[in-house]
């Protein structure tokens, strides 16, 4: 089989395709074809080195991806030959609280992830792929689609009538707006693009900010509601925390997950999060429990992800490109075979 292989952190044009043998399925395994693969943030930061002397070389790189079962080791239940199905993130975080030892088992970091032409998975860390979406639309949902569904409905526990603030047009920030839409909440969404903030507000999104020409959004999005947003999904990290801040009501939540907007202003405003009572909440995607409550949601509502581009696999170096140039709306992804 052939896969894609991080031999150093020599950047995206030091992606090896190399050939490997076809695994095998052992005890409790499964091992399967797989036919999409989507690109993260993270991924990128990988390929870049951006995990420096953690990083685990040589490395198969990407968490996501979907496929078919192609065969079932001993000991297996629940799947058959020819099941489409998907990989969770954390092959070791089965359900309850995270730790130490669960968050050590990432796809893509840790251990090999899915930019190869097959993989064995455990087979208690996949769920079957939701009948109503194709293997590209399986494989965006790891990763992006786990953490926005973490910070909105399992930690951020949006109810009917509350308000989400998402930031920019990339896989989280798109998938909590449907989700926070499913939940039937009011959304804030921001974008830096006229022509992206129309497909903002086609997707459902009830009010839409630019944040280069209206820099102050946060203070914005709380005259807009009156008293703040129950629920910002903070993508940009220290950069953007401040305007976060501003838009989130007394007693709200920020949903702290990204790290795009680069270093922090000179002061942050920390005194404002104490006063309010605000709850700045980390997510870190979910456990393979999570993930068959997220897909279980998506089949019942019949929700598609929103797909960018999709990419072949001799073009993963363009892929990783593509993502790196900030262009893309949603998700994109690789189609392996």
């Amino acid at each position: 089989m052939k896969c894609y292989e991080l031999q150093g952190p020599g950047g995206i044009d030091e992606l090896a395709l190399v050939d490997k043998p076809v695994p095998q399925a052992g005890k409790g395994e499964l091992m399967v074809r797989l036919t999409a693969a989507s690109l993260n943030y993270r991924d990128l930061l990988t390929v870049k080195g951006g995990y420096g002397a953690r990083q685990k070389f040589p490395l198969v790189p990407c968490s996501d991806g979907a496929g078919v079962v192609e065969a079932v080791g001993d000991d297996v239940r629940g799947f058959a030959v020819g099941d489409r199905v998907i990989g969770s993130f954390f092959e070791g975080w089965l359900g309850g609280e995270p730790s130490e030892v669960k968050m050590r088992t990432a796809l893509g970091g840790a251990v090999d992830g899915t930019l190869s032409q097959y993989r064995v998975f455990k087979a208690n860390a996949v769920v079957k792929t939701p009948d109503h979406l194709s293997d590209v639309e399986a494989a965006t949902l790891p990763c992006a689609g786990l953490t926005a569904w973490s910070a909105v409905v399992k930690l951020g526990n949006i109810r009917p009538g509350q308000t989400v603030l998402t930031q920019g047009t990339g896989g989280v920030s798109i998938f909590a707006l449907q989700i926070a839409k499913l939940c039937g909440a009011r959304v804030i969404a921001t974008s830096s693009s006229e022509a992206k903030i129309e497909r903002l507000q086609a997707l459902g999104a009830d009010v839409t900010l630019n944040y280069k020409t209206t820099p102050d959004w946060g203070k914005r999005a709380r005259e807009i509601t009156g008293h703040g947003v129950d629920l910002v999904v903070e993508v940009g990290g220290v950069g953007t925390l401040n305007e976060s801040i501003r838009a989130t009501r007394i007693g709200g939540s920020i949903a702290f997950i990204g790290v795009l907007a680069g270093p922090p202003p000179a002061e942050l405003r920390l005194p404002l999060m104490v006063m309010q009572q605000q709850r700045l909440q980390g997510v870190t995607v979910g456990s393979v429990e999570d993930l068959q409550a997220f897909c279980d949601a998506l089949a019942l509502h019949g929700t598609k992800p929103v797909v960018d581009r999709v990419f072949a696999f001799d073009q993963v170096k363009e892929a990783f490109h593509h993502m790196a140039s900030g262009a893309h709306f949603g998700k994109v992804v690789v189609a392996i075979g």
